[in-house]
């Protein structure tokens, strides 16, 4: 069930943050949502913020990471962008999140049928949008395994360059951060890549991506 661990967060491991965001997500899952206490939330995080996980984001609306993983005031600082991308901004404030309020985990998220990464299969350019699908471009690159229809209308296509995408994001964190970097060798946190499923509600973590 669910716990407001703020007192420990200085003792948990990146490994604990990261079970309590998959057994969160199977109580959002099982519609076994847990009952809290916010009068008393907003009392406990009112003089200041100790988020235990943070997250990279897409900013669709069907993708509340709080929902989706069944936490709280004060659990998660979200990092929002459209296609999850890791602009300069996003990733200074995964930086003053891991650094300065003491998260443990780094969670970059990508989600099924997403509007950015369709948008980057149709070679989308217009207007500070098409900034957003500079972000992702690197993936549509990547993906060689569709030879045919590699575009918006083939869903094959689309779920490997969402996939890949999340991957890219998390390399261009880890090229462009010394920060991030410097507290991953120090195991003071972690990193995962994950894809949530907007048909089913679950999020799947991507293994090969894990760094504690």
């Amino acid at each position: 069930m669910y716990k407001h661990p703020l007192l420990d967060r200085d003792k948990m491991s990146p490994q604990e943050a990261l079970d309590i965001l998959i057994e969160g997500n199977q109580r959002f899952v099982n519609n076994q949502i847990s009952k809290k206490d916010f009068e008393s939330l907003i009392h406990l995080t009112k003089d200041k913020q100790h988020p235990f996980t943070s997250f990279l984001s897409c900013s669709d609306s069907r993708a509340p990471v709080e929902m989706l993983f069944d936490q709280a005031l004060g659990d998660v600082f979200s990092v929002r962008l459209a296609g999850n991308i890791a602009s300069d901004k996003g990733i200074g404030s995964l930086e003053f999140a891991s650094k300065y309020l003491g998260s443990k985990l780094i969670v970059v998220l990508g989600h099924t049928s997403c509007g950015a990464v369709k948008a980057a299969c149709d070679n989308f350019r217009e207007g500070h949008i098409g900034e957003i699908i500079n972000h992702i471009r690197p993936a549509v690159r990547q993906e060689k395994t569709v030879l045919e229809s590699r575009d918006s209308n083939n869903e094959d296509f689309v779920a490997k360059v969402c996939e890949l995408n999340v991957k890219v994001q998390i390399k261009q964190i880890m090229h462009s951060s010394d920060i991030i970097e410097d507290l991953l060798n120090e195991k003071k946190i972690g990193l995962i890549g994950g894809v949530y499923n907007i048909s089913t509600g679950q999020v799947n973590f991507l293994e090969d991506t894990l760094l504690l």
